[in-house]
């Protein structure tokens, strides 16, 4: 199955979200050892993943040494998955870039997210991440 723009919110529940002409085709969350397979299995014609590499600061409001460790090891975690998407799609030869989580937006409730897409299945918060991430980029000619 090929997809024109696969948007991915990469985590420890990693969204994926699938345009096709402009309009979401799907939405799915996966663990992050699926998401090469899931690269090969789709073969987008471009990726735009949330890239937490592109923030300059990591904004906490921890309480604690311990909870702002705990901070900064999620987010070096993510930030190994975003080389791996990088990579991946390096072999494979799909283009591919980051968008930085504030440049992306503030996150929509589901609500919200129909409005803005018109999408009236379920969805999650890393789906809704994953579409808005690629949203601007939907209908880019490739």
């Amino acid at each position: 199955m090929t997809v024109h723009i696969l948007g991915i919110d990469p985590g420890a529940s990693t969204g994926l979200a699938a345009f096709e002409g402009g309009a979401i085709t799907f939405l799915k969350t996966i663990e992050p050892h699926s998401i090469e397979h899931n690269l090969r299995h789709y073969k987008p014609a471009r990726v735009v993943f949330e890239d937490s590499r592109l923030e300059s600061k990591v904004w906490t409001t921890a309480g604690s040494r311990a909870a702002a460790l705990k901070i900064a090891r999620n987010v070096g975690q993510i930030d190994a998955w975003c080389s791996l998407i990088t990579a991946i799609c390096a072999d494979l030869g799909i283009p591919a870039h980051g968008i930085s989580p504030t440049a992306k937006g503030a996150k929509l409730d589901a609500e919200a997210f129909a409005l803005v897409t018109r999408w009236t299945g379920r969805s999650n918060q890393h789906e809704r991440d994953a579409a808005m991430v690629a949203w601007p980029y939907r209908r880019t000619a490739l």
